[in-house]
Order: C-alpha cells, then sequence, then structure tokens
C-alpha cells in the first residue's frame, strides 16, 4: 500500500508543477508579445550559423583554452615524461622538452595556425600566472624537503663542497659574463645585474632533481648518497639567498639602494625563524596524525605559505623565496611533514608544475640561433657550466678527503640543473636582464647537464667501480638451500605469495630462504616519506611472516625502471625461485580502454622497436601485462606467477597436464604434498602420462610416496562444483597460454593459480 502511495505522491507532484511551469510560459509569451518586440524567427540557415558562432565563441573563450591547454600540457608533459624514463633519463626532461616542443621551436614553427589556436598571445597571461602559483607550491615542497638536520651533521664537509661548488662556477660565470655582455645582455641592462645572473645561472643546483636520482640509483642509504643529498641542501638555501640579493640589486638598479631591500629581507627571514617557526612548530606538535590535521589547521599553514610569498614579492625578493622559506621554516616533524608534502606535491608537480615547463618552451626560440658563431656561445656556455660545477666540486670534494670515485660522483650529481635552472632563468628574463638568445642557450644548457648526469654516473662506475659491491639477500645461493624471491607491489598478494612460499618449504626451514622484494618508482618518493613507505609496505608481510613461522628478509628498493629492477635483482641474487603476481592491464576490458592500450604500444619505444624487428607482435595479446612479460623474458630462472583470488590456505591443488613438458610441475606439486600435506589433483585428458614414459614414473613414484595424497580427475568436462573445493591450480606458462588462447570456460570459475615458468 505504501508504494502505490508513494507513486501517486510522484505522480501527482511531477503533473501539476509541469502543468504549472507550463502556464507560466504561456502567460509569458503574452508578454513578449506585449512588448511588441519586433523579432524574425530564423531560419534553418541562419540557426547554423547562429550554432556555430556559439561554438566559435565557446571554443575561444579565455577559460575554454585555459582548459584546452592545461589538458595539452600535461598529456604532452606525461608522455614524454614518460619516454625519457624509458631511456633512464628523469622524467623532467621530458617534461621541460614538453615544452620547448610545444613551443616556437618545433610546433610554433611547422604549425604556426595550431600554435596560435593552442597558445594565443592573449592567454599566455592566464597561463603565467598559474604556473607561478605551481612554482610558489613546488618550492613549499622543496623547502619542506629540507632536512636541516641532515646540515648539522655534515656541516663542515658539505658547506666546504657545497660553497665551493657555487663560487667556482659562479665567478666563471662572471668571467663569461664579461665577453658575451655586449652582445647577449637585455636592453637597458647594467653589467652588474648581467653578470651577477651569470653567475648565479652557473652555479644553480637542482636538489629535487638529485634527490630522485640518489633515491633511484639506491644511492639514499650509503655515506656517499647523504654526503651529496647534504651537499645540494646547503647549495640550494645558499644559492636561494645569494639569488634573493641579486634581484634585489637588479631591481634597486644598484647597490646602494639595493641595501634597503637586502635590510628588509634579512629582518623578514628574522621574523620567520624567531616569531613564526616557533609557532608552526607548537602546531606541528600538536596536530601531527592525519585525522588531527584538520581543515582550519591546514588553512592557517596555506595561508602563512601565501602571507609568506606576498610578502618577498612586496620587500622585492620575488614570491618563490617567500615559498621556500615557508617551506624550510615548517616544523621538523618527519610525518607532519611527509603529511603536507603529501598533500601539495602531487597538485604542483602533475598538475601545475607542467604548466611552467611549457610556458618556459614558448619562450624559449631555438630558432633564434640560427648562424655558428651564436652556437658556438651555447657551447662556451654550456662548456663553463660543466668545468664550473662539474670540476669545481669534484675537486672540493677531493681536497676535503673523498676519494677520485666519491669526488667525480659528487661533481657529477652538483652538476643536475633541471627546474632549478629554469626558475632562475625566467626570473632573469621577466626582469629583461637576459637576452631572448641567451635565454634559449641557458636552456639548453640547463637541458643538457641534466641529461649528462645519468651517463656520468654510469662511466664512473664503469672506469672506477666500488671495491666492496653490496650483497643482496640471497645472493651467496648455496646448493643446499631453496632461494625463494618475493617481489610484492600490493602487500594484501604479498601476504598470499607468502604463505605459497611457506607451503613448499615449511618443513626445512634450515635450508630455505626466502626474500621479500618491493620495488617501488624513486620518483613517488622524498626523503621524508622514504623510509615510512618501507615500514608500512613491509609492516603487513612481516606480520604474516610471524604468524607462519618464517624467516624473511626484506629489500626495498626506489628505482627508475622498476622491472629491470626487479630482474636484475632476481639475476645477481642467484634464487632458485621468483614469485610475482599477476598484474591487470588497465586497456582491458572496455572499448577506451583497448584503444588507449593499443596507443600505448604505439608510443612505446620498446614495443615498436620489438615489432620492427619480428621480436614481438604490436597487436598482441592480452594474456599479461606489461610487467610480467618483461619478467618473464629477462629473468633467468623459474618464475611462478600468482594469480591471486584470495589465497588463504593450500590444502587441495588441481594440476592439468596438457603436454609432456608439464612434468618439470612435479616438483613444486611434490614439495606442497611433503611439506604442506597438500592432496593433488592431476587432469590427463589428452594421455600424455600414457604417451610419455618418462612423466609416467614420475607421477608413479610420487603416487608410491604419498598414495593417499595423490588422485585424477577422469572426467571430461571439469566441473565448477569441483574447481570451488581446490585451493590452487598449477599450470605451466604454456599450457596456460595454450588453454586461454583456446577460451577455455572453465579458467574464470579456477581458483588461485600458480603459473610456472621453468628455468
Amino acid at each position: 500500500m505504501n508504494k502505490y502511495k508513494n507513486l501517486l505522491f510522484y505522480i501527482v507532484t511531477i503533473g501539476c508543477f509541469s502543468v504549472l511551469m507550463y502556464l507560466i510560459v504561456l502567460k509569458g509569451k503574452a508578454k513578449e508579445a506585449a512588448k511588441a518586440i519586433e523579432q524574425l524567427s530564423p531560419d534553418a540557415t541562419s540557426a547554423i550559423g547562429q550554432f556555430q558562432e556559439t561554438m566559435s565563441h565557446n571554443l575561444t573563450h579565455p577559460l575554454a583554452i585555459l582548459l584546452l591547454q592545461i589538458i595539452t600540457i600535461i598529456v604532452a608533459a606525461r608522455i614524454f615524461g614518460f619516454l625519457c624514463k624509458k631511456i633512464g633519463q628523469p622524467a623532467v626532461i621530458g617534461e621541460i622538452a614538453a615544452g620547448i616542443i610545444l613551443g616556437p621551436s618545433l610546433v610554433g614553427m611547422f604549425f604556426p595556425a595550431f600554435s596560435e589556436f593552442l597558445f594565443p598571445v592573449a592567454s599566455l597571461g592566464n597561463l603565467q600566472f598559474l604556473s607561478q602559483i605551481g612554482l610558489i607550491l613546488f618550492m613549499f615542497v622543496i623547502g619542506m624537503e629540507l632536512d636541516l638536520k641532515v646540515l648539522k651533521n655534515q656541516a663542515n664537509e658539505a658547506i666546504v663542497i657545497s660553497h665551493a661548488s657555487i663560487i667556482i662556477p659562479f665567478s666563471m660565470g662572471v668571467g663569461l659574463a664579461y665577453f658575451i655582455y655586449e652582445n647577449f645582455s637585455g636592453e637597458g641592462v647594467n653589467f652588474l645585474s648581467f653578470a651577477l645572473f651569470t653567475g648565479i645561472a652557473m652555479s644553480v643546483t637542482a636538489f629535487p632533481v638529485l634527490a630522485r636520482i640518489v633515491q633511484e640509483r639506491g644511492m639514499a642509504k650509503t655515506r656517499i648518497g647523504t654526503v651529496v643529498i647534504t651537499c645540494a641542501a646547503a647549495d640550494d638555501i645558499t644559492a636561494w639567498c645569494i639569488l634573493a640579493a641579486v634581484i634585489a640589486i637588479v631591481k634597486a638598479g644598484n647597490i646602494g639602494s639595493s641595501v634597503y631591500t637586502i635590510l628588509l629581507a634579512a629582518a623578514y627571514v628574522l621574523f620567520m625563524l624567531k616569531v613564526v617557526q616557533p609557532f608552526l612548530k607548537r602546531l606541528g606538535d600538536i596536530y601531527s596524525s592525519k585525522e588531527g590535521l584538520s581543515k582550519p589547521v591546514v588553512g592557517i599553514f596555506f595561508i602563512m605559505l601565501l602571507v609568506s610569498a606576498y610578502a618577498t614579492e612586496v620587500i622585492g625578493i620575488h614570491a618563490l623565496f617567500g615559498a621556500f622559506m615557508a617551506g624550510v621554516i615548517m616544523p621538523d616533524n618527519m610525518r607532519f611533514r611527509n603529511l603536507f608534502i603529501e598533500k601539495v606535491e602531487d597538485v604542483a608537480q602533475v598538475l601545475l608544475l607542467p604548466l611552467f615547463f611549457v610556458f618556459t618552451g614558448l619562450r624559449t626560440q631555438i630558432g633564434l640561433l640560427n648562424e655558428p658563431y651564436l652556437w658556438q656561445i651555447c657551447g662556451l656556455i654550456i662548456l663553463v657550466a660543466v668545468v664550473g660545477k662539474f670540476i669545481g666540486s669534484a675537486l672540493a670534494a677531493r681536497f676535503v678527503g673523498e676519494n677520485w670515485r666519491d669526488s667525480l660522483t659528487i661533481g657529477a650529481l652538483m652538476n643536475t640543473r633541471g627546474l632549478m635552472e629554469l626558475v632562475v632563468l625566467n626570473i632573469g628574463y621577466d626582469l629583461g636582464v637576459l637576452s631572448p638568445e641567451v635565454f634559449a642557450m641557458m636552456v639548453i644548457m640547463a637541458l643538457v647537464t641534466t641529461v649528462m648526469t645519468g651517463p656520468a654516473l654510469d662511466l664512473i662506475n664503469r672506469f672506477l667501480p666500488e671495491k666492496t659491491p653490496a650483497i643482496l639477500p640471497g645472493s651467496i645461493g648455496t646448493a643446499d638451500k631453496f632461494d625463494i624471491l618475493i617481489s610484492f607491489a600490493n602487500p594484501e598478494t604479498g601476504k598470499s605469495m607468502l604463505r605459497l612460499a611457506s607451503s613448499l618449504t615449511r618443513k626445512s626451514p634450515a635450508q630455505t630462504n626466502v626474500t621479500a622484494l618491493h620495488v617501488t618508482a624513486g620518483s613517488e618518493l622524498n626523503q621524508f616519506n622514504t623510509e615510512e613507505y618501507e615500514r608500512d609496505s613491509f609492516q603487513p608481510i612481516e606480520s604474516e611472516a610471524q604468524l607462519l613461522s618464517l624467516s624473511v628478509n626484506t629489500l626495498f628498493k626506489p628505482t627508475q625502471n622498476i622491472d629491470q629492477e626487479i630482474a636484475d635483482t632476481a639475476n645477481v641474487g642467484q634464487f632458485d625461485l621468483l614469485l610475482i603476481g599477476m598484474g591487470n592491464s588497465v586497456f582491458e576490458g572496455t572499448l577506451l580502454g583497448k584503444i588507449l592500450g593499443f596507443t600505448s604500444r604505439i608510443i612505446n619505444p620498446e614495443k615498436l622497436y620489438e615489432a620492427i624487428t619480428g621480436k614481438e607482435n604490436l597487436f598482441e595479446d592480452g594474456i599479461f601485462d606489461d610487467r610480467t612479460k618483461q619478467l618473464i623474458k629477462s629473468t633467468r630462472m623459474p618464475v611462478g606467477i600468482l594469480v591471486d583470488k584470495g589465497l588463504v590456505k593450500i590444502e587441495r591443488v588441481f594440476m592439468p597436464i596438457f603436454e609432456a613438458d608439464d612434468g618439470f610441475l612435479l616438483e613444486y606439486a611434490q614439495k606442497l604434498m611433503y611439506h604442506n600435506e597438500a592432496k593433488l589433483t592431476l587432469l590427463d585428458t589428452s594421455g600424455i602420462l600414457q604417451q610419455s614414459p618418462q612423466l609416467n614414473k614420475m607421477v608413479g613414484d610420487l603416487n608410491k610416496t604419498a598414495p593417499h595424497q595423490l588422485g585424477f580427475y577422469d572426467k571430461n568436462i571439469i566441473e565448477t562444483e569441483f574447481l570451488q573445493q581446490q585451493d590452487l591450480m598449477l599450470i605451466s606458462l604454456d599450457s596456460w597460454k595454450k588453454a586461454v588462447e583456446s577460451g577455455s570456460v572453465w579458467l574464470s570459475k579456477s581458483p588461485s593459480v600458480l603459473i610456472v615458468k621453468p628455468n
């Protein structure tokens, strides 16, 4: 009765109010006629024209243009960042390159109409201001990522190396300015301003890029990694203070009048350190958890950030210095800083920072370098930058007692410029100090010095290898032990693989080595969340290991190439079995996903190369995701791929035999039967056991050893009820591929599956 009552109310309400609105519209039409407004009814043609005019207006509306710019920039930045990571370069190189390509140097030159539509001159102001907001947030993060405690611990050595790595290239930059001032300084710019900006451009280091490289190369916890991070931190603080002074001098016009600006800046820094920082520390101590960090508290910190940026902009030392300073004085509670970094970093780096790269690219006109002489000057700038920073840092490190290998490593890393260089160059360009030609040259210098970091480190490692290389857990690989490497991304899948490893080795813990490996993208970490991320990743694994009474080694690796790192760890460690989880492709299952998946294969350079050389089909199947296929291809030991469907226990194991080569699976089945007392059911629909005497003998021996644990499935059709009773299906890689390709319907009903690739 209540259902009909609600239906009646719904019909009456909708009907009555619809009639009421219709009557009001009729009355309104009558009033329209009464106003005697002459209005011609448009015909079909004018209607189309009006629609076209409306669409044209909508497409060129400032907000529509800005949104289209953001979409294009983010997509381009992610694609080029991905490509650079594939060739071993930091993603920031790809993002900078995307900006240059979208600018007048390429797209503007060959597709001027498209460039004018996407980046009309009138829209660049909006893009610039939005990119400046992104920079302010990013500099706030950079300030927070500086660990001042590390500076105190390594102060003496780090400050010597850091300040030497600034003064040497700074002096060389001033010397360079003397030779290029007449032809390449901005109009009306005095020599002092140009020389100071050239010096600072030569001496800056990109702390965030350097930190990511150190993490990705596994140097973060080494002594040399700590030293170079400390040097870069000291370099960053010193360079930004010098830059603030340089900006004050340039804006004031001479040193005398800039003294007042510098005094105001000093008063601002003193106020932030002595008044604001203690207050923020108190807030950080109280609200250091995610639950305690409420929106009003977050609001206080963001207001502090904006006020600090505003104050330094008004003083005359640029808003970015205020944002950087606001990050530096944040509470030194690591958990608190990490919470804030997580809130700000993704929005700043993924959404807003690429806008700055593209805006820089729109300013960079490489086409202006249209004479050999100009390219010679560009080469000279690169040479001065590399000699001053690379050689200067290396010599300083050698002087304080580092060996040549570590000294050159420090030099190569300190020579990384990246984003910080672009920030300095854009400030100089905005102030009119740098001409368009020298701006383009220095952008090229920033790219070259950042790109050369990875190859330089590789060359150092090749010609000056470490005398005592690190030994991985399991790398000893004795013959009397069964060494298992578990590589997990999701801790829940890692727990399932740990149960599987325990089931394979439970009765012989002394003859077993189990190592749990978690590899993550180094670009997703900062020095404040690395330890916490490692602890959180392994906590479920360690808890499960305790329940299983299983001893587990843990291995955490930030890297730039996850697939290669897993394969290298497994190969170098000489493990007997690598266990991985099978990922699902995000491109499968929907029409749009398949289109995007095909597109991703086309733009993937590895896929294109392998398709061209005939090693792989471009239009490949979706049996495995790319990472699983890469690990299958590049590892030199048996690989177990777990399709986890909630694996809790392994008491019943189902093993189909589709070909004679599947006999190697009996080794793993025997381990499960012995160590876990599991019951094994064999399926031999094609009579393979009778055709292969060797396989028949292996099964016979197994039956003699454990007659009550071995059974045979003799039905032609695999029943769903039988599959639901099993805990694990054991199958070879080739048989799994054939079953999937043949469209076997029972696969969807199968329990958790262990797909094994033989050695």
